[in-house]
C-alpha cells in the first residue's frame, strides 16, 4: 500500500494541462468505494455534499472534527489518493488555517481546496491577506513530510452570473493565481467559470494547473481538455443526482 507521501506525489503528477485528472466528487466512505470501483485515479470530497449528507448547510457549518472523522473513514475505505475540500480553512487567521490543515494532513489527505471567500459573507479576502493565508496553508501542508497539494480557489466567478463574467474578472483571477502561486499553491481553482474564451485565457496565462467544475452549462470535458484545463471536478453535482434518483425511487415505491 502506498504511503501518504507517495500518494501525494502521484496525485500531483495527474494534473496535466490538456489531459486533466477527473474528480467525480464523493461525500462518505460508501460513495468513495463506489467511485473508486469505476477506475478513478483519485478521489475528492466536496464541502457541500459532505455537509448535506450529514444534515448541515455548506459554509463550514459542519463541525471540523466531524469532517475530519468523515475524511478518515473515506481514506480507510479506498486505496487511492484523497483530497479534501477544506473551504476557508475553518478560521480567518493564518494560525487557525495552519492548525486546520495540519489536522487534516495528519488524517491522511494528499491535498485540499482552499478558498478566498470570507466564509459566511459574499466578500473575498484581499489578495494580500489571502496570499498570507495560502502561505500558511502551504507550510502546514508540508509539516508532516508530505507535500500536500494546495488547490487555491477563487470565488470571483461564483459570485456573479455566468453571463456577466468578463475580462476584468479574469484579470483579477490571473493576479490572484500569480500571487497564490508565489505563496506556494500547486493548483488554481476557478469554480463557476464557463466561458470557453475566458477558460482558455486563464489556462494560457496561469502557470498552475487550472481546475474547472463540470457544471451543466460548462463545456464538455473533452473541450475543457482542449482549452488546457488540468483538473476537472464535479462539486455537488453527483450528490444532487443521487438525491434526485433516491427521491424518485422513494416516491414511486410509496405511491
Amino acid at each position: 500500500m502506498a504511503t501518504q507521501s507517495e500518494q501525494a506525489d502521484l496525485f500531483r503528477s495527474l494534473h496535466i494541462p490538456g489531459k486533466p485528472i477527473i474528480l467525480f466528487n464523493i461525500w462518505d466512505a460508501g460513495s468513495a468505494a463506489a467511485v473508486a470501483g469505476t477506475g478513478a485515479k483519485a478521489l475528492a470530497t466536496g464541502s457541500a455534499p459532505v455537509a448535506m449528507a450529514q444534515g448541515f448547510a455548506d459554509g463550514e457549518k459542519m463541525p471540523l472534527e466531524l469532517a475530519l472523522q468523515n475524511i478518515e473513514r473515506i481514506i480507510a475505505a479506498v486505496d487511492l489518493p484523497v483530497t479534501m475540500d477544506l473551504e476557508g480553512g475553518y478560521g480567518e487567521s493564518t494560525s487557525a488555517v495552519a492548525d486546520t490543515i495540519g489536522q487534516a494532513m495528519d488524517r491522511g489527505i494528499v491535498g485540499f481546496n482552499f478558498e478566498d471567500q470570507i466564509v459566511g459573507t459574499s466578500e473575498l479576502y484581499s489578495i494580500e491577506v489571502q496570499t498570507a493565508r495560502v502561505a500558511a496553508a502551504r507550510k502546514a501542508a508540508s509539516s508532516n513530510g508530505t507535500h500536500g497539494f494546495v488547490n487555491a480557489r477563487t470565488d470571483i466567478f461564483l459570485k456573479a452570473r455566468p453571463d456577466t463574467h468578463n475580462d476584468d474578472m479574469l484579470s483579477d483571477a490571473i493576479n490572484r493565481a500569480s500571487a497564490y502561486e508565489q505563496a506556494g499553491a500547486d493548483g488554481f481553482f476557478a469554480p463557476g467559470l464557463a466561458d470557453e474564451k475566458l477558460i482558455g485565457r486563464l489556462c494560457e496565462e496561469v502557470n498552475l494547473p487550472v481546475n474547472i467544475i463540470a457544471l451543466p452549462h460548462v463545456p464538455p470535458n473533452s473541450r475543457l481538455a482542449e482549452l488546457g484545463v488540468g483538473r476537472i471536478s464535479y462539486g455537488p453535482v453527483p450528490y444532487r443526482q443521487m438525491i434526485k434518483s433516491l427521491t424518485q425511487a422513494a416516491t414511486e415505491a410509496l405511491e
